[in-house]
């Protein structure tokens, strides 16, 4: 058939789409080749969650255009974005994120694809980023679909939840395949299932726990507003020893009023309470929390309201953002705020969290126990995570030899955003 070369952006339901396209190509015949001069066609899958990263992959799309080659332009920026995909490259064509599977068409036809279903990707080949990282979307599209600042909600479409018994099916393939991680992942993890009548989320991590193999499990990104009715099922099916200890809970502000303003739909209350209790239930429990910096009405006293949650809440990462409005979004219509206040305000939330999870990770110093080599550094070493998914960088080891293998691990010294360690042994040899 032909070489494809591909790049993957943005959130895990990206990468699994990605893959999907790759092992759907590579099914039919096409070679998978590492550089863009060696290949025939150009993947580029896209995000455009952030006009940073949206400007991000403008600059990719002038880039890759240069070498002449078929380029497909899939993902959030095809749907979100494609006039200014069009604009400076007129001859990319355009793939719906839930039109992924029908790659081979738009392959044959070169035809723009802007429209699809999505409910067709579980049990498609895959070509995995990540031999050790088995992700399985549970959703598609976003079930609140209000926040005032999202362009999500416009890029993937209506809220569509996966039968559970194909999810299971998914699992079991890629658990076949030798992964040793299962990452649950879509929009919103908080709301799967209830298109189909109910809060399905515990359900679904019980029934992925339950399925035989050496596996953990890692649950995705929750909007607080769905939680509370679930909350104690949901902090019994933490405490299964398959599923990691790791809480993805985006509150986006500390001030109410803001959270108002963004129509997210909960208070920084709820969101409290949902920390506290998982805290209660879970031992060490990894927390990682969201915030937007700047949003258009945010004064001073609403951002010290943001430091002051922050620094209760103590958070072991925080996903810090400046605010940009974007594409047929309510807060694009909305008075911005001085990009200056906006960059100091970051610079000194990120400061604040970063001596949070420096401190926390401290505590981290001379813990032992058992870990999964699910990555490869820059630099090649091996990075490794325990049940808490906290990560540790075994500097003297090599990625590639240890990679998917079980290992008792010393924590030895800290940083802001990892732990280091030195290996004990090896638990177990196998892929």
């Amino acid at each position: 058939m032909g070489r494809v070369y591909t790049e993957i952006y943005g959130c895990t339901a990206n990468v699994a789409d990605g893959e999907i396209a790759l092992g759907i190509l590579r099914e039919a015949g096409w070679e998978v080749v590492d550089k863009p001069e060696d290949s025939d066609l150009i993947l580029l899958v896209t995000c455009t969650v952030k006009k940073p990263t949206s400007d991000r992959m403008l600059y990719r799309i002038k880039k890759l255009k240069t070498y002449r080659k078929m380029l497909i332009v899939a993902g959030c920026m095809a749907s979100g974005e494609g006039d200014k995909v069009k604009r400076i490259a007129p001859e990319a064509i355009l793939v719906h994120p839930r039109a992924i599977t029908r790659i081979l068409e738009v392959v044959e036809t070169r035809k723009d694809l802007t429209v699809g279903d999505g409910l067709d990707k579980l049990g498609k080949k895959r070509v995995l980023k990540n031999s050790v990282v088995g992700i399985v979307p549970v959703s598609e599209g976003c079930r609140w679909g209000r926040c005032g600042f999202c362009i999500v909600p416009f890029t993937r479409g209506r809220f569509v939840s996966h039968p559970l018994d194909k999810i299971m099916e998914e699992a079991s393939r890629l658990i076949s395949m030798g992964v040793k991680e299962i990452w649950l992942t879509s929009q919103d993890m908080g709301s799967y299932g209830l298109d189909l009548g109910r809060n399905m989320l515990p359900q679904l991590v019980n029934s992925i726990a339950s399925l035989p193999g050496e596996f953990w499990i890692r649950i995705g990104m929750m909007n607080p507003i769905y939680l509370k009715p679930i909350l104690r099922e949901l902090a019994e099916a933490y405490l299964h020893p398959k599923v990691y200890k790791f809480l993805h809970l985006p509150v986006q502000s500390g001030s109410d009023k803001i959270l108002r303003a963004m129509n997210r739909g909960y208070t920084t209350s709820t969101f409290r309470e949902i920390i506290e209790y998982m805290k209660s239930r879970i031992s060490e429990l990894t927390v990682s929390t969201d915030i937007i910096v700047g949003y258009p009405g945010e004064d001073e006293e609403d951002f010290e309201e943001t430091i002051k949650l922050i620094r209760e809440i103590e958070p072991d990462s925080v996903n810090i953002s400046k605010f940009f409005p974007r594409p047929h979004t309510p807060s694009e219509k909305l008075p911005q705020l001085d990009p200056k206040i906006i960059k100091e305000r970051s610079r000194y939330i990120t400061k604040v969290a970063t001596e949070i999870a420096y401190k926390k990770n401290l505590k981290w110093i001379g813990w032992t126990g058992v870990a999964l080599v699910d990555e490869i550094g820059e630099k090649g070493e091996a990075i490794a995570r325990n049940i808490y998914y906290k990560p540790i960088v075994l500097k003297d080891e090599c990625g590639h030899i240890l990679l998917g293998r079980k290992i008792e691990v010393e924590v030895v010294d800290a940083k802001p955003h990892c732990l280091i360690g030195k290996q004990v042994k090896t638990i177990n040899y196998e892929s």
